[in-house]
């Protein structure tokens, strides 16, 4: 026997629907690209997000086509989100941070047909257009007055579209497990692979993620999503505020300490998510200055973990909470959030830390378990270690394009280490590949390790992600001169500009005689990490690093 109750489909357009409807004149605040702050309402989202579909039918846009975007975090962008999924297409947000041939690799594997970009990225545009086939109409997300002066075909402008459209239209009515959105990897090893959302599971993540123990998000909060839009969708929090009818503030392109700090200042910011590099930033220059956010009560970190020196800090110094949180693009991103229960607010202050400075517990809609390396279940006594799979209503089940599903029993292997607790408390504790990440970015140590050995005095070289005080590693560079062979640290790091985004080149390079192997014949990187533990980068502060 079924339920006799209504069935209706969980879609992304529902929610600025919702928003239009019940939270109509909340603002939403942007700092663009052109330099000026910008505001409207949830309700004049709404209207513009329906000329946009209305101009992407006209661009030829069908259902199930992907739609690419190069963008800060700002209101078009906001806009293009709801327009192109809501009409049926896919979202395709796309890293402007990785190297140009990254780029456009990754538009072509996709096949986007339109691709949005704001000005800052109008020179990368113009370097990979004639790259990317498949890209019919290059949009430049800005009005007429600013339109670059690009030599690439079709290019259009974004506000000169909107303004020869109507807002009628009428959000179709899709099943919610088709796409909405598609992210790609990092692609640490190999190509990236695409990660393709669904209406229902973008919406399970938003009703969920908002929830009193993971972000803790409502109407009376301004959010600030500091995490770019092209970050897995901003940690989804463009579609977790008009769920709560949240105001919203965009921050652009300005993620400095003083520029973060005066937007949350003016527009009276409460939540913001973010990298801890941003983080030191605010607090070093608060530090500086003498001044202190007056609003924000709680900051969210993900992306790195965040050093417990900067936690205390916010907290102890200014009266801000730093939550910990975890995710990947598999993951939609949210796998955990650091939220205590009401058995530890009976702790003491020291052992409430060591519970918060971990990775957190998982929302409903996620699982989590830790196995050996046969596969069998380990004890979540917070102590053993075990390669970290998870399962979920907002877990990849297979990667765009691909045949073969990663899973292994219904499980996705997350190729983390960690440790669970009782409660369910997470907390990585290694890495099962020797992946650098670097402010919130990952940064291939195989792509780094062929380019220095292309050098030809080169004999052997492995790339490091070491401890660094402000960038949560940075990626160190260990190698091996060739017999009679000489060769400068300026000579190797002179390799890579140009073949990899400037975030990826090594910080410095250190000559050994020899770099240890293990008994198949791959590098040691546990061994030369012990080898190297008394490392200290140049420019750091000893006793920070």
């Amino acid at each position: 026997m079924h339920g006799q109750m209504m069935t209706l489909p969980l879609i992304v357009s529902s929610l600025l629907e919702h928003a239009e409807r019940y939270h109509g004149d909340t603002e939403i605040v942007s700092r663009t690209v052109e330099g000026t702050l910008h505001r409207y309402t949830y309700a004049d989202a709404h209207r513009r997000a329906k000329k946009a579909a209305n101009a992407l039918k006209k661009l030829g846009v069908q259902q199930g086509d992907r739609v690419g975007t190069l963008a800060w975090n700002g209101y078009r962008h906001f806009e293009l989100y709801y327009a192109i999924s809501g009409m049926g297409a896919i979202t395709h947000t796309i890293n402007p941070r990785l190297f140009p041939e990254q780029i456009s690799w990754i538009a072509n594997d996709a096949e986007d047909g339109v691709v949005f970009f704001d000005l800052s990225f109008a020179s990368l545009v113009e370097s990979i257009a004639a790259h990317c086939p498949s890209v019919k109409y290059w949009v430049a997300m800005t009005a007429p007055a600013h339109m670059p002066a690009l030599s690439i075909p079709n290019l259009l402008c974004y506000e000169d579209l909107l303004a020869e459209e109507s807002d009628d239209f009428a959000w179709p009515q899709l099943d919610e497990n088709d796409a909405a959105a598609l992210c790609y990897t990092s692609g640490t090893t190999g190509n990236p692979k695409g990660v393709l959302y669904s209406h229902r599971s973008t919406l399970l993540h938003a009703l969920s993620s908002s929830l009193p123990d993971a972000l803790a998000l409502s109407g009376r909060d301004v959010i600030s999503p500091v995490v770019p839009m092209f970050h897995v969708n901003a940690w989804g929090l463009p579609y977790s505020a008009p769920l709560v009818g949240a105001k919203l503030v965009f921050p652009g392109a300005a993620l400095d300490g003083e520029s973060v700090f005066e937007l949350f200042e003016n527009e009276g910011v409460t939540f913001s998510a973010g990298v801890p590099t941003v983080w030191l930033a605010v607090l070093q220059y608060m530090q500086k200055s003498g001044s202190a956010l007056s609003s924000v009560k709680r900051m969210v970190v993900g992306g790195a973990a965040c050093p417990p020196a900067l936690m205390k800090a916010y907290e102890k110094d200014f009266g801000i909470k730093i939550q910990h949180a975890w995710g990947m693009t598999e993951m939609s991103p949210m796998g955990t959030v650091s939220t205590l229960k009401e058995s530890h607010l009976k702790l003491s202050e020291e052992a409430r830390f060591a519970i918060e400075v971990k990775q957190g517990r998982p929302p409903f809609g996620i699982d989590l378990k830790i196995v050996d390396d046969d596969g069998n279940a380990l004890p979540r006594d917070g102590k053993t270690s075990g390669a970290l799979l998870v399962r979920g209503h907002w877990v990849l089940n297979q990667y765009f394009r691909k045949d073969d599903s990663p899973l292994l029993d219904g499980w996705f292997p997350t190729g983390d280490v960690a440790t669970l607790d009782q409660d369910g408390f997470m907390q990585i504790t290694d890495r099962s590949k020797d992946v650098i990440k670097s402010g919130g970015e990952w940064i291939s140590s195989i792509e780094l390790e062929n380019i220095a050995m292309g050098h030809p005095a080169v004999a052997e070289a492995a790339a490091l992600g070491m401890a660094h005080p402000k960038w949560d590693e940075r990626p160190l560079l260990v190698v091996v001169k060739k017999v009679d062979q000489g060769v400068s640290r300026e000579d190797i790091l002179a390799q890579y500009p140009g073949k990899v985004a400037k975030f990826c080149i090594p910080d410095d390079v250190v000559f050994v005689d020899e770099i240890p192997h293990t008994a198949t014949g791959k590098i040691s990187k546990v061994q030369l990490r012990e080898q190297l533990r008394e490392y200290r980068w140049p420019t750091a502060n000893p006793a920070q690093a």
